[in-house]
């Protein structure tokens, strides 16, 4: 049976290789995922790894706990500290570390690195061999900078150059007086980092005196738990903590794994969407095979050949398939990971160097998934041919599917469809996090009920479609009864297709239906003109609120500023607004009271009034961030969304108690409105700063449309992968079907239809098989993407659902192109039969 199962694989080459392709794009995905995220991974860590080489014990503040009314803060690494760390047995010397956001911009002012990744800190000169100079000397005063070697490349600066800097909105123009090189990780990833001299980085950080990080290096022979322990005993327990540089490398390259874990298992959801839609192909490619060979199978029967050996002979060829397919796949997988590597630079990402890293993990994954996964597919059509009675030597033809076994797909689907609907629908009335496990569990559930149902299903949908198919003659009566012809190889063969175009419809729902509801949110929530933020979400100097004050044409200014505070033993996050504009500012609606802001008087949005009992009237006494208490007054409860929320309170209530005044954003109204001019006037006004957005609500909405289509055009790509593999399975079907009809199409021939007859009766069968499919992918994508929209909104107040009717017309069209370009194969192959030679066949 083994030489048998062998001599069928070598045989049936040609038919099986759609099979071999389809589990091969599947474990190559998966291969070529493991493969770029080790490689990225293991290189972000060796980068970061060296970034501790310097560093045997650093010193941290240690967060101080609330006290009843009073806030804990952090405490403050001082230069008392730093001096007590230097002197500690066993310690070489010892650094303060002042860290914060810095953006540099390029000589056309575009920011560098995104703004995410634009860092700054300070350089202790000679002794600082983090940060190795290459060129120029050490930056003296507030005036000197020094940029790192990548940023300096990417931006053509030299030293002697001047480098328009932002670190919290006003501009700065500083010389730069040197570049270095670092192994920095955020540098590396394309981001960038200018270093001032200790004292200028303490004043432009706020951190006038003190250090973020105090970085101790051990002598010679001295080791880092030797140190840590003497550190420990030195510095107060209550002020500080510390930490091994080994602990740190350790604790970086956990987190560079996690990172890396969640886009690795992203990768991974979509291969298994691939391989998932790639086991269609491969049972109905057995299963084909099987009904072809079911003379042979049944005379091996008759000669003495159990069951359990022919199915073991159906497995055997899935598992030579499969072996080839899994090896292929490696091979191909380590190639897309090198290339997505080199890919990613052409995105404006640097990733460190490294080798190509290809684990025995990989390597095992990748041929047990290509393996497993063809054997698991081609198990049930090796039961079936075991299933042929020897008696079916005589005839060749199987015995058709009973009644009864109809009678119990159909309504084992039926059920599985009720269930899943029952599900999704009792998730909707759920809360978010709350209905996301179940609604997961109700789309799978329907998606096997409909899968199960789909040949019951294809007969009244492709009937639907005679009335067009009549325009084409006998060749359209042929192909939709051809289509029909075999319910359940139809059903797998749109099922593909299905399952792919339901995960594209539903993204697409879901994506355009948020997207209106956020700019809804702002359009009805915001009466500002602009908003006003820097480009990384960093907090912004009150010099910039000043600055659009004074601005010719604008009305009226508030920031939004944050701080902490106790509220009934509880920590509660106050929002400082300007009280006589913030209503001119925002459109929210108000449940109860008045939305008046100013001295003692407050607004609360819904949710917090709830959680505290509150109501118009309602008073409460809130305890400071500098332990200060104060009796305020509920004046109204207004309606919060994502943008605007909490308690809002008068700036001239709340900045005397705040000891570092920052702004989240600014809101600014002007007299002429918002338009290309009063945009420039703004931007000009702040310096023309590029880590600072002046954005009005269409650009606030632009940008979530951007991000969204981001999302979606990675999606639909990463998708592609298991739209190419359902093409494959038509061509692969329709390639088959051919083979197996050869006799009938001989016949067709013969009596008078001509070749252009017969490719436009195969182009037909595989346009109308693929539509079928269509239409079932987009009906349940929509069906989903409501389902998920009514768990959105519980949290989004202003959702509505939005149908993409164009979008949705064009993935139609798409399954119909699939449909025609799958045909064109098997049609040509079809037509250039030999008509007598295929009379003759079996």
């Amino acid at each position: 049976m083994f030489r048998t199962a062998l001599r069928n694989v070598s045989a049936h080459k040609a038919r099986l290789l759609m099979t071999v392709l389809a589990v091969m794009l599947g474990v190559a995905f998966v291969s070529g995922t493991l493969v770029f995220t080790n490689t990225i991974s293991e290189a972000f860590q060796k980068s970061s790894a060296k970034g501790f080489d310097q560093v045997d014990v650093a010193v941290e503040a240690e967060m101080q706990e609330d006290k009843g009314d009073t806030l804990g803060k952090r405490s403050e690494l001082t230069q008392a500290l730093l001096d007590a760390g230097a002197k500690v047995p066993g310690a070489a010397s010892a650094v303060g570390v002042v860290e914060g956001y810095t953006a540099i911009a390029d000589k056309d002012g575009k920011l560098i690195g995104g703004g995410f990744q634009s860092q700054g800190g300070n350089y202790w000169g000679a002794k600082d061999s983090r940060y190795p100079l290459t060129d120029g000397h050490a930056p003296r005063g507030a005036n000197e900078v020094l940029i790192d070697s990548q940023t300096a490349k990417r931006a053509g600066y030299r030293v002697g150059d001047t480098v328009r800097i932002s670190v919290d909105g006003p501009v700065l123009a500083p010389k730069i007086t040197g570049i270095f090189t670092t192994d920095d990780g955020n540098v590396t990833a394309g981001g960038s980092l200018a270093l001032f001299d200790t004292a200028s980085a303490q004043q432009l950080f706020g951190k006038k005196g003190t250090y973020d990080e105090i970085d101790v290096r051990a002598k010679p022979g001295v080791s880092q738990t030797a140190l840590k322990a003497e550190l420990d005993k030195a510095l107060p327990k209550d002020l500080v903590y510390t930490t091994t540089g080994q602990e740190l490398a350790d604790d970086q390259a956990e987190m560079i794994s996690a990172s890396m874990s969640g886009m690795k298992q992203g990768l991974l959801v979509f291969a298994g969407i691939a391989l998932f839609v790639g086991t269609f192909i491969i049972a109905n490619t057995f299963t084909m095979l099987v009904a072809q060979r079911t003379k042979e199978l049944a005379l091996l029967r008759a000669v003495g050949a159990s069951r359990r050996q022919v199915t073991r002979s159906v497995l055997i060829e899935a598992f030579v398939v499969g072996a080839v397919a899994a090896v292929t796949g490696l091979v191909a997988g380590i190639g897309i990971g090198a290339g997505l590597r080199s890919l990613m630079g052409s995105f404006g990402a640097t990733v460190p160097d490294g080798p190509l890293v290809i684990t025995p993990g990989t390597v095992g994954a990748a041929l047990a998934v290509g393996v497993l996964i063809t054997m698991l597919a081609a198990w049930l059509p090796g039961r079936r041919a075991a299933k042929i009675p020897p008696v079916a030597a005589m005839s060749s033809l199987h015995a058709p599917a009973t009644t009864k076994s109809l009678v119990l797909r159909n309504t084992l689907g039926a059920l599985f469809s009720a269930a899943g609907v029952a599900v999704v629908l009792a998730a909707t009335t759920m809360s978010g996090s709350d209905g996301q496990a179940p609604m997961g569990m109700g789309a799978a559930l329907l998606i096997i009920g409909v899968f199960i149902l789909t040949p019951l299903l294809s007969r009244p949908l492709i009937a639907a479609a005679a009335p067009v198919m009549r325009v084409f003659g006998v060749s359209g009566k042929l192909a939709r009864q051809n289509s029909v012809r075999n319910p359940r190889r139809t059903a797998a063969t749109a099922s593909a297709l299905m399952i792919g175009l339901t995960l594209i419809t539903g993204m697409t729902v879901m994506a355009g239906s948020v997207q209106k509801s956020i700019d809804k949110m702002a359009s009805s929530a915001i009466r500002a003109d602009y908003v006003v933020r820097m480009a990384n979400g960093n907090e912004l100097s009150p010099d910039v609120e000043k600055k659009l004050r004074a601005t010719d044409d604008v009305t009226a200014v508030s920031p939004l500023r944050n701080a902490p505070s106790r509220i009934g033993g509880g920590t509660e996050y106050l929002t400082g607004v300007t009280g006589d504009a913030i209503g001119k500012l925002t459109d929210l609606k108000v449940d109860n009271g008045s939305f008046e802001v100013g001295g003692t008087q407050v607004v609360v949005d819904r949710t917090t009034a709830k959680s505290h009992g509150w109501k118009a009237g309602s008073g409460f006494t809130v305890a400071y961030e500098d332990g200060k208490k104060q009796a305020l007054t509920v004046a109204g409860v207004y309606e919060g969304n994502e943008l605007i929320q909490g308690i809002l309170l008068d700036n001239a209530t709340l900045s005397p108690h705040q000891s570092d005044l920052a702004d989240m954003q600014v809101m600014v109204k002007t007299s002429d409105g918002a338009s290309d001019a009063t945009k420039d006037r703004l931007e000009k006004a702040l310096g023309s700063n590029p880590a600072i957005k002046v954005q009005s609500k269409q650009d606030l909405s632009d940008d979530v449309a951007k991000m969204f289509t981001l999302m979606l055009n990675m999606l639909y790509g990463l998708l592609a992968m298991a739209v190419i593999v359902a093409v494959l399975g038509v061509i692969n079907t329709l390639a088959m079907s051919v083979f197996e009809r050869s006799q009938e199409i001989g016949m067709l021939r013969a009596i008078g239809l001509d070749r252009k007859g017969i490719k436009r009766m195969v182009r037909l069968e595989s346009l109308v098989i693929s539509l079928f499919g269509g239409v079932l992918g987009v009906g349940l994508g929509v069906f989903f993407g409501w389902a998920a929209g009514e768990l959105i909104g519980t949290s989004l107040p202003t959702y509505e659902l939005v149908l993409p009717w164009a979008r949705m017309a064009v993935f139609l069209l798409l399954a119909a192109t699939v449909g025609i370009l799958a045909a064109l194969w098997p049609a040509r192959r079809a037509a250039r039969l030999n008509m007598l030679t295929a009379i003759k066949s079996e």
